[in-house]
């Protein structure tokens, strides 16, 4: 069995709950990718992780807004830039090509780059949410996970 492309650490939380069962997962995702031997378990384990990691990204954009936080139109333009980069390796995958080295090359950086900076930006801002409005932010977090859920 390989090394594991990425271990969780503390240095990869958000310090919100749900975020990080997220970044979780999706590391669960990427360490399978890595392990994948053969084009159909690349191609089911990439379809899965892709699927995730733009509903992890609607889910956060969903949370910034109820948060009211003003940073999220630059959030969206990282998330719509990095969908794109997905959305062509998926299509060279479709073609063919193998491409799981690079995707999980690429997915291990931008999941260190976009947490310390992107979900670094915005997590001292729930968090403090959370301490201030404890009840509103309840209320509201409850009402996302319900909606995501289904």
């Amino acid at each position: 069995m390989s090394t594991p492309a990425i271990q969780w650490s503390d240095e990869l939380s958000t310090g919100i709950p749900v975020i990080d069962g997220q970044h979780q997962r999706i590391i669960g995702y990427i360490n399978d990718l890595k392990q994948a031997r053969c084009q159909q378990g690349v191609a089911e384990t990439l379809g899965e992780l892709l699927d995730y990691t733009l509903s992890h990204f609607e889910f956060e954009e969903a949370l910034m807004e109820e948060a009211g936080y003003d940073g999220l139109e630059e959030h969206k333009r990282t998330h719509d830039a990095f969908r794109g980069r997905i959305e062509a390796f998926a299509a060279r995958h479709a073609r063919g090509e193998d491409i799981s080295e690079q995707v999980v090359d690429l997915l291990t950086q931008w999941l260190y780059d976009h947490i310390a900076e992107d979900d670094g930006s915005y997590g001292p801002y729930i968090r403090q949410l959370q301490i201030k409005r404890p009840d509103e932010h309840q209320t509201w977090m409850q009402r996302l996970l319900r909606r995501f859920s289904n």
